[in-house]
């Protein structure tokens, strides 16, 4: 075989694994296409059309009474959830990071499996009856204590990684000047995890904002579901979907998801190994 004819095979290749990669690409860039405009266009349709570029679409939302509040509904959900995930996480990581215990690792891979395996569709009815024997049902502090129980197990596996990467003479040399074991955590540790703990924060968000079966279970009053709830209402009478307040109304929900990714990917990006940095 003549290095010609390998050469032009090599090209032939590689011309056909771009054109694989890009209609990859095209097939998934659509949806994201469509996303963007048809909540532009006087009568969105299923296809990717040219926007006639009307606002008429995000006035019809405006004046849904349900719309816009549970956008905040999901703000205060996810933010609640995030900060007690976080919270939890960092102190359990610590403690398991540092402290010797019996059986550690395996405790920590067991509640990891448990909460792959045991989802919240299999365990939504013990879930609502241990809600209701609480009387936190309608309540947000019900719903995020079960958010935050369904997150923490993976959270706290994902941080503890970053604390062990974390040389212990720095939390020795602080101790050296005094410093507490709550000292330590807040001045030295957590400085040091910041990257982890972004990590943590925007994946708990992203859950929580997406998350509609808890919400949908647990919630009784309306005005109190989140978006991911709300968007299933936006059906005419004949159970058709309203492609213009759906599309719309997808575009305001995914905005501040992106935003927070792009602002903790510019922040922290692939700049950190572990919890110090390279």
């Amino acid at each position: 075989m003549s290095g010609a004819t390998l050469s032009a095979r090599v090209v032939v290749r590689r011309i056909g694994f771009y054109v694989f990669v890009g209609l990859v690409t095209a097939f998934f860039a659509l949806p994201m296409l469509w996303l963007v405009t048809a909540p532009f266009s006087a009568r969105p349709g299923f296809s990717v059309d040219w926007p006639d570029f009307t606002l008429a679409n995000f006035t019809s939302l405006t004046e849904n009474t349900d719309a816009l509040p549970s956008l905040y509904n999901s703000a205060v959900l996810s933010l609640w959830t995030m900060a007690v995930t976080v919270t939890a996480a960092a102190l359990a990581a610590y403690a398991l990071s540092r402290v010797r215990i019996p059986g550690r690792d395996g405790l920590l891979y067991l509640l990891l499996l448990l909460s792959s395996v045991i989802t919240g569709t299999a365990a939504m009815v013990p879930i609502f009856q241990l809600m209701f024997t609480l009387r936190l049902l309608d309540k947000d502090v019900g719903v995020i204590l079960v958010l935050t129980g369904g997150l923490l197990p993976a959270a706290i596996f994902i941080l503890k990684d970053f604390m062990d990467g974390m040389p212990r003479s720095y939390e020795e040399s602080a101790r050296v000047f005094g410093a507490g074991p709550l000292q330590v955590l807040g001045h030295v540790v957590l400085p040091n995890v910041r990257p982890g703990l972004a990590t943590i924060a925007v994946w708990a968000v992203v859950q929580v904002w997406g998350n509609f079966l808890m919400p949908f279970l647990l919630y009784r009053s309306p005005e109190k579901q989140p978006a991911a709830v709300t968007l299933n209402t936006f059906y005419t009478q004949g159970g058709q979907p309203n492609l213009a307040l759906i599309s719309t109304f997808s575009l305001l929900y995914s905005i501040p998801v992106v935003i927070m990714f792009l602002f903790v990917s510019r922040r922290y990006g692939f700049r950190f190994h572990g919890g110090v940095k390279a």
